[in-house]
């Protein structure tokens, strides 16, 4: 069965930073994109940032352009979100996904049921 576990989130204030880690286990493949997306009260969940792992694209979601980055650990699966500048918008539950077998991703996004993280809290304050 395959897990995706989050951890690194927290509160600051704003223009601080964190870095957020994912870290999946179970898998039989190695997950070609895993992305990082996140969901504030009352909102939709929205994709932030996504990577490929074969070519090293990145994509990332305007709001966040120049101020969080993504990056693949040495472990396989393994994915970080390094987010430096932070303002009291970006606060959100965060969420780690990657490519299921059958699916597929395109930019920013996965499709065919991806795998998900549980979610980590990141709040920042004014």
């Amino acid at each position: 069965q395959v897990q995706l576990v989050e951890s690194g989130g927290g509160s600051v204030q704003a223009g601080g930073s964190l870095t957020l880690s994912c870290e999946a286990s179970g898998y039989t493949h190695v997950s070609n994109c895993m992305a990082w997306f996140r969901q504030a009260p009352g909102k939709e969940r929205e994709g932030v940032a996504s990577i490929y792992i074969n070519d090293g694209r990145m994509y990332y979601a305007d709001s966040v352009k120049g101020r969080f980055t993504i990056s693949k650990g040495s472990a396989k699966n393994t994915v970080y979100l390094q987010m430096n500048s932070l303002k009291p918008e970006d606060t959100a539950t965060y969420y780690c996904a990657a490519r299921s077998p059958s699916g597929y991703c395109v930019g920013l996004h996965i499709f065919e049921s991806p795998y998900w993280g549980q979610g980590t809290q990141v709040t920042v304050s004014p």
